[in-house]
């Protein structure tokens, strides 16, 4: 089993994902796929204990920071780090492809090389909320800002496949995000959205707000990139202001410092929740290809997580799963509609 890594995608490259790559290597036995500049990279990976892992380097001349606009850098970097390894993907030399790098530069690329599954209009971007129980899976949030009904039906399948085959949630409940829980609520998309769900054979359990969302009433939430997006960013918004706020108010005084220590376990389980390196990664979900995008912080760990999460979905067979299921389940809900016109 063979994963591509993008050593130049993190913040504080290429430290972390050398690291991250070792650890993956020696946990779980896979082969890792250095991909960037060999001349940063081997020196870094000589250095360290590598005897008996399968870690090779890639090399991979340019990098896609940041703030770099992926199309025109496409363009100027033909041969930056995250086309290198999805083009390994593309051949397969390698299963499935990670990145904490450029999201933007990531699904451009995924795009451009290795296409849409078939049937699937739009990728979608996906995001695991901690919630409680556990984790939802929440997609799109800001690929596509602007969807029509077939674009969520799609993404509601992709995510259902997902959250049964790699998070192992059975039968996993699919919600709807809107302003009520009702029938009929919600704007002119999910009140399209809804009777295609209906008809799926998903587990659809009708619309949720967030606080069904967080309270963990639906293993899947399936929303248009503008509102994904503003939920994702008021959610980290809000957790940050919450605990900025706590801390300050535990160290006031003495007695609240000792308050403090006393409930230093229940701070240590919110704080793992909460730590996106837990998660390490999320897919790019109808990409024709297994593709995971990390959080640009991501540090050692969060990377070694991250190749788990492709090693579990290329176990899974993810991608034919995935492939399967939108045949099916669209050719489903065509004939449903077909029946009763």
């Amino acid at each position: 089993m063979t994963i591509a890594l993008d050593a130049m995608g993190s913040d504080r490259y290429p430290e972390p994902e050398i690291q991250g790559a070792l650890w993956a290597a020696e946990k779980w036995g896979l082969k890792i796929i250095l991909v960037g500049d060999q001349s940063r990279l081997e020196p870094q990976l000589r250095a360290l204990n590598t005897r008996g892992l399968s870690v090779r380097i890639e090399h991979a001349p340019d990098v896609l920071e940041m703030g770099d606009k992926p199309v025109e850098a496409a363009r100027l970097k033909p041969r930056n780090s995250m086309a290198v390894g999805l083009e390994l993907v593309k051949k397969g030399d390698a299963e499935a492809f990670v990145s904490a790098g450029n999201t933007g530069g990531v699904m451009f690329n995924a795009l451009r090389i290795l296409g849409r599954i078939p049937g699937v209009a739009r990728p979608a971007l996906t995001a695991m909320f901690p919630v409680r129980g556990g984790h939802a899976i929440v997609l799109d949030i800001g690929a596509n800002a602007d969807c029509r009904p077939e674009f969520l039906l799609q993404f509601a399948i992709m995510g259902s496949i997902y959250a049964e085959k790699v998070l192992h949630k059975h039968n996993p409940r699919v919600g709807l995000l809107s302003n009520g829980e009702e029938p009929g609520k919600g704007n002119q998309l999910v009140k399209e959205t809804y009777p295609l769900l209906e008809k799926s054979g998903l587990n659809f359990i009708g619309n949720v707000e967030g606080k069904e969302v967080f309270n963990g009433d639906a293993d899947v939430v399936v929303t248009d990139g503008f509102t994904g997006n503003i939920m994702l960013k008021s959610s980290e918004a809000v957790a940050k202001l919450i605990t900025d706020v706590l801390r300050e108010s535990l160290m006031a005084s003495w007695r609240t410092k000792l308050g403090a220590l006393l409930a230093k376990p229940a701070f240590a389980q919110i704080r793992q929740m909460l730590d996106p390196s837990e998660i390490g990664a999320a897919p790019l979900l109808g990409i024709d290809g297994l593709v995971f995008v990390g959080h640009g912080r991501s540090d050692a760990r969060a990377i070694m997580n991250a190749l788990h999460v492709a090693h579990e979905a290329i176990q899974a067979n993810l991608l034919s799963n995935i492939r399967d299921a939108i045949r099916e389940k669209l050719s489903a809900v065509e004939n449903t509609i077909s029946d009763n016109p």
